[in-house]
């Protein structure tokens, strides 16, 4: 008998978390439409910015720490995004993005290791960007699915979390502090 009861309250519990989940929609850019200060993609990143960030896997341990130096410029409506990664073990990697403004606060964006284009979507002091991403590991090459969102915390610091998952399970999550250089005077 108490043996019932315990299940009917497991189950009922279990109910009501699913239920609370179905009602929850996943943020927006939307979200943070009001949010300040606001993101001007074109205007943050042109110069050139420092990153420091780390890889976690899914159990929530870090994997990998790396230190980035992006060189950005824009020329119209197309931006460059040329990044040099230095990883914890010494290994280093470069990816060149090219940016390109589709519409008010929506950008594409392409890179060699990047099947199709990602898409972005600013608003506010956010920007989500989807994409699907080639990784080496191991000497196999995976496409792995990511969710990254950035936020312009002052006209220097942007943070940065990129979800990273495979058929819709968790792989882990990169986190990036991004830091603006001070312009050379003229």
């Amino acid at each position: 008998m108490h043996l019932m009861k315990c299940c009917r309250r497991g189950m009922a519990a279990a109910a009501v978390l699913l239920a609370l989940a179905a009602c929850s929609t996943p943020p927006t850019p939307a979200t943070y439409a009001q949010e300040l200060p606001v993101l001007d993609l074109q205007q943050y990143f042109n110069g050139t910015l420092d990153a420091h960030g780390i890889f976690q896997d899914r159990s929530g341990k870090v994997v990998k720490r790396f230190t980035v130096v992006m060189r950005a410029s824009w020329v119209g409506e197309t931006g460059t995004l040329d990044e040099d990664f230095t990883y914890s073990d010494g290994s280093k990697q470069r990816r060149v993005w090219t940016l390109r403004k589709t519409a008010p606060g929506r950008f594409i964006g392409t890179a060699p290791d990047v099947v199709g284009e990602a898409i972005g979507e600013v608003a506010g002091n956010a920007l989500r960007w989807q994409y699907v991403l080639a990784l080496p590991v191991d000497g196999t090459v995976y496409h792995v699915d990511f969710e990254d969102w950035m936020f312009l915390m002052d006209d220097k610091v942007m943070l940065n979390r990129a979800a990273m998952s495979k058929f819709g399970f968790s792989l882990g999550a990169v986190t990036l502090s991004f830091s603006k250089r001070p312009q050379a005077a003229p």
